[in-house]
């Protein structure tokens, strides 16, 4: 039985995993599947109609999505089914890594100690692996609230640099890392391999509540051989203005291709390099400025991270390291804090 009917050791509490005092954030809703729980940071009828398995199944994927309670409860016990493959999940007290395990695959309960005392404890799904929950449970509480986020939401959109692959765990991408460290409220919308400007996704983004946005885009045009010189600027420009119509004064920061020594200069099948995706990203980005949008920003991915450095930050020419990951959370920051303070 799922949830609060449960019966489990004395001092034990139950709950349903969409119960509203667990507090979620970084979704959308929750599907049901016989009695297991899936959390969704993508609604599934809106994206399925990009028509694509890969960007379903990587949407799925619970990259930035966590829940979180104050409790001074001793133990965490979680019922939950996850797939193999996957990234640990993350369990912080005060915003202190307590706990770090690989859960899967296949069904587990975890029983993992908590402090004690009264503490905020986030929980950070694998982000990684399709991860559903059957039951959450508390023991030897007194005190259970759901944790109240007041901070802005930052909604991300973009590729496996945005959804993170190298990471210690879920809680160390470097979108996580940013929204921890200045209390923001995080929707990762990255999909590995996918960031092709969907118009599904474009008005997910759309009709998101946000404060703030991050469009990190280029390296999967590049590397899928998705768009010509032709198509790609008016492609940035259609998926900004798209967003635009639900945000008319939201922050858009438009974050241009990191480089990649071996895919600057090298030509793809469209016949473009990742250097000229990203001047078309920056050609884009200017003509909506000149057409009035003030409050859209470009990133240059070359600015953020110069070339020289790349080498040392990536683990395979492309995507950060553990350590990299935090070297980027930190290269990113300067160029969002003015954003939400202008």
């Amino acid at each position: 039985m799922t949830g609060a009917g449960r019966t489990g050791e004395p001092g034990e509490q139950w709950f349903d995993p969409a119960d509203e005092r667990l507090g979620w954030d970084g979704v959308c809703g929750f599907e049901r599947v016989g009695d297991t729980v899936l959390p969704l940071r993508t609604p599934r009828e809106r994206i399925a109609t990009a028509l694509s398995g890969d960007l379903i199944r990587f949407a799925a994927l619970p990259a930035g999505v966590r829940f979180a309670v104050r409790t001074d409860a001793a133990r965490l016990l979680l019922d939950l089914e996850a797939e193999a493959g996957g990234a640990p999940l993350d369990v912080l007290a005060d915003g202190v890594l307590v706990d770090r395990r690989r859960p899967g695959p296949g069904r587990a309960r975890l029983d993992i100690v908590l402090p004690g005392v009264p503490a905020d404890i986030e929980v950070w799904l694998p982000h990684l692996s399709r991860t559903r929950l059957a039951a959450v449970g508390l023991h030897g509480h007194r005190l259970l609230e759901p944790v109240v986020r007041s901070g802005p939401r930052w909604t991300a959109y973009g590729s496996s640099l945005t959804h993170a692959m190298f990471p210690h765990g879920p809680s160390e991408g470097w979108t996580a890392l940013l929204a921890r460290r200045n209390g923001w409220r995080l929707r990762n919308l990255g999909f590995i391999g996918q960031a092709y400007l969907d118009q599904p996704v474009a008005r997910i983004v759309r009709d998101t509540p946000a404060e703030l946005i991050t469009l990190e885009i280029g390296t999967n045009a590049y590397l899928g051989s998705a768009f010509t010189a032709r198509s790609w600027a008016p492609a940035v420009c259609g998926f900004v203005e798209t967003i635009r119509d639900g945000h008319p004064d939201t922050p858009i920061a438009v974050i241009s291709a990191l480089p990649s020594a071996k895919r600057e200069h090298a030509v793809n099948a469209a016949g473009l390099t990742l250097a000229l995706i990203r001047d078309l990203t920056g050609t884009a980005v200017r003509m909506l400025q000149r057409l009035g949008d003030r409050r859209l920003h470009l990133v240059d991915g070359r600015e953020v991270l110069p070339l020289a450095e790349a080498d040392r930050l990536y683990a395979d020419g492309l995507h950060p390291t553990a350590a990299g990951e935090h070297r980027l959370a930190g290269l990113v920051e300067p160029y969002l804090l003015p954003l939400l303070a202008s």
